[in-house]
């Protein structure tokens, strides 16, 4: 039974014979055959060649590196070599094999000599196991069985699962305290003063939000809003937010040790990636130099230029986006529709927030290829350093992709588009667009609610149906071929491998980065979960039953929908876990910004500890934000609008002057003595609020170490053991 069992399978279309594409296949195949490969060809629509390495060569791998894997064995058992160490041993030694031309697996594939190779899923009792007890949407809130992942698909894909797991399980308690922020600010729904302050200015007459055809507006038409906005912009909010920074501290000093003590079972925790990798160039070919380590600064010149010409790039689209905003009101105002013309903020910052979601699936494509195109440039010495290089540039274009916007309309929104009478405008037309009346948090609050809903369904459907799609079209494509067969002529029964390989192609591609893309797409959630999360309290929440689904949604097209991945050997994540800590700063600088700039929480603090009445009288009975909203609002004279801005004369109001949100004098419209007070508690909180939550931060590293007790008392037995064995040895040649 063993003989039948296959390592990988190549693909290749039927070629003329004798064309250059037949020779040069052949030329490969005679290379593994040189080496002591086994080839099986089978005749279809394409051809396939099954290949099966020697035994010698796994016997070679088990001298090199004595790890779980390769205990020494009799010189002719190989049969506890696992199955993914075997597949990684002949992927690496395919990948490496080199024609008397001089070229690689790759570059034929790129010829179109090689159509596809993979490794096989085959009928096994883990497969199974995996298929009924993991692969189901009915386990979704069972334990993942990571052992028996390890076992199937190999290290990396294990580490991967079983962080996806604690960062879900963990996700849990910031979705709880979220969800509390959010549950309480429902049921202050009613009672904040601010609000209803702005429910009963009914004589109190706003700006126009536009130039043409918009109306003078009554303060108290944003009551909803700003109710609405009291459910995110309250002091718990502020906790919420410092809950978080420490909650993404312990999250990751937590997986170090989850890590630790996982990779210490599995007898991996001092493995070396670079001796495996010269270990397996050695296996390949005895005469193999390993490649040294090289730095170019000119060439490192070169490409920081051209990641900072992409960033660029990146904001510049960001730019568009606000361009795009801009424009979209000044449309939406001029409607002939009047719920249109009274939602044109609302309307232009969701569409706007749909336009962004599109650009980040588009540029998500082209940051790849440049971010691949950046990486040979650089020619790194080992995949490994290849994918760490990839994994920084990829996550630096998608970060500037996902966040341009967002942090535009948290800290630039409505900060620099002047004041009536002087507005900023886009070609001398456009006035620049405004935050919403009920307060800026709230058009942040719309644009993540919007990305992360449209992120968490449509790319999840799209995730699952492409691969999904593409199996049964493949399979729908080969019927036919099948049902000829079986009325014709029976010349010779199938072959039992037929079937087998068949049934693999027909599934899913995948390639090198298909692990990497699971972890990228989870990095950008905990980037949208954390950073932001103090104007979005609900964002832990959706993440939590988003990656309930995405385990189950992973495993299934792993194990039914895409052929094998090559398994990987690691310890760690890799690069990912400094992308995490590197968020995690970003977290605290980015929250603290929100709060101290984007939200009132400062500018009322402020009010009520300078100029409230409790300060002026000692009044208990009176709520210290009585007055807040006046207080926060400026006067304009009518008289002073530019002549564009005055639009239809008969919607003016009676009066001489109105309102706008904004702290100016109404003589000359410069800032008063309480946006100074205002702006040095903004910048005074910002700077306690980041060295409070970096202390703690700290404390909390400090606190939880990052390999358990019992892992570090594993070690020190077994050094122990070994150094008495050894001892014992010396002594018993002694005598």
């Amino acid at each position: 039974q063993d003989e039948e069992k296959w390592d990988y399978v190549l693909v290749s279309d039927i070629h003329e014979a004798g064309s250059e594409k037949e020779i040069k296949r052949k030329k490969f195949l005679d290379e593994l055959s040189k080496k002591g490969f086994t080839i099986k060809k089978i005749e279809d629509k394409k051809l396939f060649y099954g290949v099966r390495a020697p035994n010698h060569i796994f016997l070679k791998y088990q001298w090199l590196l004595r790890n779980p894997d390769s205990r020494l064995q009799k010189p002719n058992d190989n049969h506890n070599v696992p199955v993914t160490t075997r597949i990684r041993i002949v992927n690496f030694i395919l990948q490496n094999t080199v024609t008397p031309d001089c070229e690689k697996l790759r570059d034929l594939m790129k010829k179109k000599v090689f159509e596809a190779t993979f490794p096989l899923h085959e009928k096994e009792e883990i497969r199974e196991f995996l298929k009924e007890h993991w692969a189901r949407w009915r386990e979704i809130f069972r334990q993942q069985p990571i052992e028996k992942i390890r076992c199937y698909f190999g290290e990396k894909v294990a580490l991967y699962f079983a962080w996806l797991g604690w960062y879900t399980y963990l996700l849990g308690f910031a979705a709880v305290a979220g969800l509390v922020v959010f549950i309480a600010g429902i049921t202050t729904f009613n009672s904040s003063q601010v609000s209803k302050e702005i429910c009963e200015a009914n004589s109190t007459i706003m700006c126009p939000l536009c130039d043409q055809k918009c109306p003078f507006w009554m303060l108290s038409d944003t009551c909803i809003y700003a109710k609405v906005t009291h459910l995110i912009d309250n002091e718990g909010t502020v906790l919420f937010a410092m809950f978080m920074a420490i909650w993404a501290t312990v999250f990751l000093e937590l997986w170090k040790r989850q890590r630790a003590t996982v990779v210490t079972d599995w007898d991996l925790y001092r493995w070396d990636e670079d001796e495996e990798e010269l270990a397996m160039d050695l296996i390949n070919n005895l005469q193999h130099e390993p490649r040294q380590y090289q730095h170019s600064y000119f060439r490192s010149t070169i490409i920081l230029l051209l990641v900072l010409l992409m960033i660029a790039v990146l904001i510049g689209i960001a730019h568009a986006l606000v361009i795009y905003r801009v424009v979209a009101t000044a449309f939406f105002t001029q409607s002939s529709s009047e719920f249109v013309r009274e939602q044109a903020i609302i309307l232009a910052m969701v569409t706007g927030a749909v336009l962004h979601y599109c650009t980040i699936v588009i540029m998500t494509k082209i940051n790849r290829r440049v971010a691949l195109f950046l990486c040979d440039l650089e020619k790194p010495r080992t995949f490994s350093q290849r994918e760490n290089n990839f994994t920084v540039k990829i996550f630096t274009f998608q970060f500037f992709t996902n966040f341009s916007s967002l942090i535009y309309v948290a800290f630039f929104l409505g900060r620099i588009n002047g004041h009536p009478g002087n507005y900023v405008r886009i070609a001398g037309k456009w006035r620049l667009e405004e935050c919403h009346p009920s307060g800026c948090i709230t058009d942040l609050f719309i644009q993540m609610a919007t990305i992360m809903l449209l992120k968490q369904t449509i790319s999840n459907v799209m995730e699952y149906l492409s691969p999904w799609v593409k199996h049964k079209v493949r399979r729908w494509w080969r019927r036919p071929k099948k049902r000829r067969m079986m009325l014709g002529e029976e010349e010779e029964a199938e072959d039992p491998c037929k079937r087998q390989w068949l049934s693999n192609y027909e599934l899913d591609e995948v390639n090198i980065f298909s692990l990497f893309d699971e972890f990228l797409e989870m990095v950008i959630q905990y980037s949208f979960t954390t950073i932001f999360v103090a104007a979005f309290p609900l964002a832990p929440l959706l993440a939590f039953c988003n990656n309930l689904v995405e385990i189950r949604l992973d495993a299934i097209k792993m194990m039914r929908l895409q052929r094998r991945m090559v398994p990987r050997k690691a310890n760690d994540i890799g690069i990912w876990l400094q992308v995490l800590e590197a968020i995690g700063i970003l977290a605290v600088i980015g929250n603290g910004l929100v709060i101290a700039i984007t939200s009132d929480f400062i500018p009322v603090q402020v009010y009520k500890y300078m100029y409230s009445p409790c300060v002026k009288e000692n009044n208990t009975g009176v709520d210290c934000t009585t007055g807040y909203i006046n207080h926060s609002l400026s006067m304009f004279r009518v008289q002073d609008f530019e002549p564009y801005t005055k639009g239809d004369p008969g919607l003016a109001p009676t009066g001489l002057c109105h309102r706008y949100r904004d702290y100016r004098n109404a003589d000359d419209y410069s800032y008063t003595v309480q946006f100074w007070h205002i702006f040095a508690a903004r910048l005074a909180f910002l700077i306690l609020f980041e060295h409070v939550s970096l202390c703690i931060k700290l404390i909390a590293a400090w606190y939880v170490p990052d390999v358990p007790q019992s892992v570090k008392n594993q070690f020190l037995d077994r050094k122990h053991n070994n150094l008495r064995k050894e001892l014992r040895w010396v002594m018993s040649q002694e005598v």
